[in-house]
């Protein structure tokens, strides 16, 4: 099947082919005729298949006739990478039809997003959280909205945006096509499902285009060892662009700092970033001058890069998937790519549950020459902190409990050690590794 079977406007078809895609794949084929068709849709399908122009280009096509400059489709999304990156699919794919879009989310100055509504748009990609506040403004109106597309459901539900997203449906004309996309189906998307599509037609993509083309290794480590086999496979490593994930911000963020001092060109994409700077690294990484991105695990929501030829993860991922979101990022579009996983003793019970899902089991890899022996130094360097004695007589090694790392309060002698640390820390209580 190619994209000339498909009964795309003349327009669309020029741009499809203008971008180089030739054929489409398969939540493409299975999804755009249903959207064509006026029906509702709930597809699963992982990250990398291609199910942003499943629905764009269907989209475009029907506000191609019809009023201009009323907002006739709206595109939710959970992040502000994945609303921008999907605005440009819009723009890119719309280019020639003089339909306007508009992204509207969090992190820079509302006054403009309210301008460029004023002025009349066609199509608008939002965060639920400003697009509540655009609508409490009535800054955006929602009235002749004919097309919903809700992506990432699972996403939104793990950032915990279901509550708005019911607040933003009660806002929205019920006649209307409503389109959900989802990675996995957990009860309460299950739910949203049967509340807002009518009669949907489901379409069911597999997990194994996305791990079929993926090469999985797992490298076991110490904790205070990781971020020195970090840097000795990327020395052995020929790699197009690499992204690596963690489970914090502090540590997203100071593995950057340590590659870019060890002369890579690399950034890392965390919360605590501007806008400007988010967006920064993200176009660094598409365009190819920045090699290597550090990310969390929400942070790296939106991030629809093709050449990614490995997946590092620094930090076993929670669950078996967030492991495919992940390992989904490398080998897309028909590509080969590599996933590597530091695995510490504690990530163990894990691996599993992982091999489950892969149907195999991962091959465990160790590096030669590296020093799996090294002894730790008193903490982790901002990655572990110091964990002391009631009576603050120092630190104590490997503390941990139920899997999670345990702080203790600090005596004395560990007070200018904390002051000095990189990851702020109270006084007691747990925190993740």
């Amino acid at each position: 099947m190619s994209f000339s079977s498909i009964e795309l406007h003349p327009k669309l078809a020029e741009n499809v082919n203008a971008l180089g895609y030739k054929t489409p794949t398969p939540i493409q084929a299975q999804a755009i005729p249903q959207v064509l068709a006026g029906k509702d849709v709930m597809g699963l399908a992982q990250t990398g298949t291609g199910k942003t122009a499943a629905f764009v280009l269907p989209i475009l096509q029907r506000l191609l006739t019809g009023p201009r400059g009323k907002v006739r489709s709206l595109i939710m999304a959970p992040t502000r990478e994945l609303a921008e990156q999907t605005h440009v699919s819009v723009r890119e794919l719309g280019s020639n039809t003089r339909l306007a879009s508009c992204a509207i989310y969090g992190g820079v100055d509302i006054n403009a997003q309210i301008r460029k509504l004023h002025s009349g748009v066609d199509i608008v990609v939002a965060c639920p959280g400003r697009l509540l506040d655009h609508l409490g403004r009535k800054t955006i109106n929602l009235a002749s909205m004919e097309v919903l597309v809700i992506d990432e459901a699972d996403r939104m539900f793990d950032m915990g945006f279901l509550p708005d997203i019911r607040r933003i449906i009660k806002q929205l004309p019920r006649r209307r096509q409503t389109l959900m996309f989802s990675a996995t189906m957990p009860d309460d998307i299950r739910q949203l499902t049967q509340e807002v599509l009518h009669d949907p037609v489901t379409i069911r993509i597999g997990r194994s285009a996305p791990v079929s083309s993926v090469s999985h290794s797992l490298y076991p480590v110490e904790q205070h060892l990781k971020t020195e086999l970090l840097m000795e496979i990327l020395k052995q490593t020929d790699a197009e662009s690499v992204l690596i994930f963690t489970r914090t911000k502090h540590r997203a963020k100071r593995i950057g700092q340590q590659l870019e001092k060890a002369g890579y060109k690399a950034a890392s994409l965390q919360g605590n970033l501007s806008q400007n700077k988010r967006q920064q690294a993200l176009d660094g990484f598409r365009s190819g001058s920045c090699r290597i991105l550090v990310a969390t695990d929400i942070a790296s929501r939106g991030i629809d890069v093709l050449s990614i030829s490995h997946v590092i993860n620094y930090d076993f991922p929670d669950t078996t998937d967030a492991y495919t979101h992940r390992i989904g990022r490398a080998g897309r579009a028909a590509k080969n790519g590599d996933a590597f996983t530091f695995v510490t003793r504690e990530d163990e019970p894990l691996v599993g549950s992982i091999e489950r899902v892969l149907g195999a089991k991962i091959e465990r890899r160790t590096l030669e020459g590296f020093n799996y022996r090294k002894s730790p130094p008193p903490w982790d360097h901002g990655f572990m902190l110091p964990v002391c004695s009631p009576d603050g007589r120092g630190a104590q090694s490997g503390a941990r409990m139920n899997g999670r790392r345990t702080v203790r309060h600090y005596g004395p002698s560990c007070r200018a050690a904390r002051g000095s640390a990189n990851a702020a820390s109270p006084s007691s209580g747990t925190r993740r590794g």
